[in-house]
């Protein structure tokens, strides 16, 4: 199979859509499938690894937001590559611009797409001040997906979500972790050091983007409650963001590392205690069942990977979405009692070593086949034959 992969964003860029990306890009060669790919310019100039053809689109930052880019291209320009290097189906990680441009092109050419549903731009409108946006962005949501032959989703909850708003054929792809890389093995003194802290105080970790959809307010909230009940508690927040310079203002105390190197990133993992995750944002959340993997207790809502991933109490502690008062009580308890959060940490690894890559990868690839499938026996030649 070839398959044709059109994103924003891809390795080595540092966020959970590029990460999801590149775990499936690793599966499906070791399957033998061809892969292209068509994204933005990258910042720094070069190919992307191991993929058999690229295309590279003239780029845009979101004003406010440099770390994050679009793509800007025409369906004509999409048309060329794909008439020199066909693909058997398309995967569109983005619906935006380029999305847009990708679904044109590959109806003109008539090749099968699948769509991932890896952002929640609609639940943006509220956290960006213009909920008024919402209904529109649905709108546009739903015809996007709906000219796909499947729609895939990380969670049964978000497929359930959008199948009641009126996309078709969504179906259900979770994401791997990989438990080598993510281990309480990779706890590091010296990096506990490093914070200040000795073998026996806590410490309260956040992983992520420092960006208003992240519910930050909530965030310096509860790490500042936390504090008030365990005042040796420490707290390390790995990420980079425009939010950055007021949640620094908000937590003199914290120690803030910006964005970390995927090989420096398990250490920070391993030696936390506690995992603190607010953000409702995700459609998955990559965070939570990497800490999960690396022996902490998460604090969470009941949503994306953690509805998915923890059992409330026994490997994890979720609480429902939105409310604020649950949470921030939630993560105050759990750190006055270092034998309940080490023992859900343990129990968290277990879970999270069921999410293996390679069986997500299998998956993928019955999805794909599934899509070509719906798209022939939808071409009225196939109809023909058929009869």
């Amino acid at each position: 199979m070839r398959l044709c992969i059109v994103s924003e964003t891809w390795s080595p860029e540092i966020n959970g859509v590029a990460h999801t990306l590149s775990r499936l890009h690793q599966e499906l060669r070791r399957q033998g499938v061809s892969v292209d790919v068509i994204r933005p310019k990258p910042r720094v100039e070069g190919k992307a690894p191991d993929v058999q053809h690229e295309l590279q689109v003239n780029r845009l930052a979101v004003p406010g937001y440099a770390e994050v880019q679009v793509g800007l291209t025409r369906p004509s320009k999409l048309n060329r590559f794909w008439s020199q290097h066909r693909p058997d189906v398309i995967y569109l990680a983005t619906q935006g611009p380029l999305g847009w441009a990708a679904r044109q092109a590959a109806h003109q050419l008539n090749i099968p797409l699948v769509a991932g549903w890896h952002t929640n731009f609609d639940h943006y409108c509220h956290d960006y001040g213009v909920p008024w946006l919402e209904p529109a962005a649905r709108r546009y949501l739903r015809y996007f997906h709906n000219g796909c032959q499947l729609t895939l989703v990380p969670t049964q909850l978000q497929a359930e979500a959008l199948s009641q708003q009126g996309i078709h054929d969504v179906h259900v792809m979770s994401r791997g972790i990989e438990g080598e890389r993510f281990s309480p093995a990779y706890r590091d003194t010296a990096l506990r050091q490093q914070w200040g802290v000795s073998a026996h105080q806590p410490v309260a970790l956040y992983v992520g983007r420092l960006a208003l959809e992240k519910n930050l307010t909530l965030l310096q909230e509860t790490l500042q409650a936390m504090r008030e009940v365990r005042p040796d508690m420490a707290q390390v927040i790995v990420g980079d963001g425009p939010a950055r310079a007021q949640l620094e203002k908000a937590l003199p105390e914290a120690h803030f590392t910006g964005f970390v190197e995927k090989h420096e990133l398990a250490r920070h993992y391993a030696s936390a205690d506690l995992f603190v995750f607010p953000s409702l944002s995700e459609t998955w959340g990559n965070v939570v069942a990497e800490a999960m993997a690396s022996g902490l207790a998460v604090v969470a809502y009941r949503h994306a990977a953690s509805a998915e991933l923890i059992q409330n109490g026994h490997n994890g502690i979720t609480v429902t979405p939105d409310d604020r008062e649950a949470f921030q009580q939630a993560a105050v308890e759990l750190c006055q009692h270092p034998a309940d959060y080490a023992r859900i940490g343990r129990v968290a690894r277990l879970r999270a070593l069921e999410q293996s890559w390679s069986g997500i990868a299998d998956q993928f690839m019955q999805y794909l086949h599934q899509a070509q499938e719906a798209h022939h026996a939808s071409t009225p030649a196939c109809r023909i034959r058929s009869s």
